[in-house]
């Protein structure tokens, strides 16, 4: 048996795990069949196929998912969706663009050169946040629609 968080061998069954001091099927970065390293959301080792188990509750965000998913459907362009994650810095670069591009958009079109491309952003973020792929700034994906 290998420990889930620090993927090292462990012998006798123990109730912390020598090499980390973790309970040993607390972690999720290691399968506890064959020790390989795993995704985190991931149900099945691909490498031993044994069952993971589930996700912990620890790396599921507390942030709505159906927040998200309005904010960036009604204000996806200006960020908004990625301020209310936690995402600050991309959440500022979409602001920024939407700004340049709405008010540069009366110069023979000019605008459009911010806005399609911070359109296809919020397209993308859509599409994550609605599939449950979307991740917060602590890199805890965004699951529930409701908020926590």
């Amino acid at each position: 048996m290998f420990c889930r968080n620090c993927g090292k061998e462990e012998v006798d069954s123990p109730r912390i795990c020598p090499g980390c001091g973790a309970k040993p099927l607390a972690g999720s970065s290691f399968c506890n069949g064959c020790g390989a390293p795993t995704d985190p959301l991931a149900e099945i080792c691909v490498k031993c196929d044994v069952r993971l188990g589930k996700a912990e509750a620890t790396d599921i965000s507390h942030s709505s998912r159906l927040v998200a998913t309005l904010l960036c459907l009604f204000l996806g362009q200006f960020g908004v969706h990625r301020f209310y994650m936690g995402r600050v810095g991309s959440a500022v670069g979409m602001l920024v663009l939407g700004i340049l591009g709405w008010s540069t958009l009366w110069i023979f079109g000019l605008g459009l050169i911010f806005l399609i491309p911070v359109w296809i952003w919020a397209v993308i973020d859509f599409i994550f946040v609605v599939s449950g792929d979307m991740r917060d700034h602590e890199g805890k994906v965004i699951r529930n629609w409701e908020s926590s």
